[in-house]
């Protein structure tokens, strides 16, 4: 398991990403989602991959933190990424809404077990 430091890099980009599913293919959406953010979680440059739930229940959203811009390209070149987009091209009821912002002050992440 990787361990997390301070995040003093000026380069640290956030993602703020929302999904929504047809109704009838929420439970596979959430279930490949879960999948991916196991796999997201051991890229060498993720520091965060979280996936939220709206409280209407029909949408998703995750938050992605990455140490800088190649990690992103790593991660949108990953297996887990491709096989995501593949398995659930049908699945959505709109294109993912994906919103990229440079990380001005984050507070610093602990290491895992704190």
């Amino acid at each position: 398991m990787k361990t997390c430091c301070p995040l003093q890099n000026s380069m640290t980009i956030g993602i703020f990403a929302t999904i929504t599913p047809h109704p009838e293919h929420r439970e596979a959406v959430e279930q490949a989602l879960r999948l991916m953010v196991q796999h997201s979680r051991a890229e060498a440059g993720n520091l965060r991959y979280d996936l939220f739930q709206r409280d209407d229940g029909l949408a998703f959203d995750l938050f992605e933190l990455y140490v800088d811009a190649a990690a992103i390209d790593a991660h949108r070149q990953s297996s887990h990424y491709q096989h995501y987009r593949a398995a659930t091209a049908g699945w959505l009821s709109a294109p993912t809404q994906v919103r990229v912002a440079n990380a001005l002050d984050v507070a610093p992440l602990s290491q895992s077990g704190e």
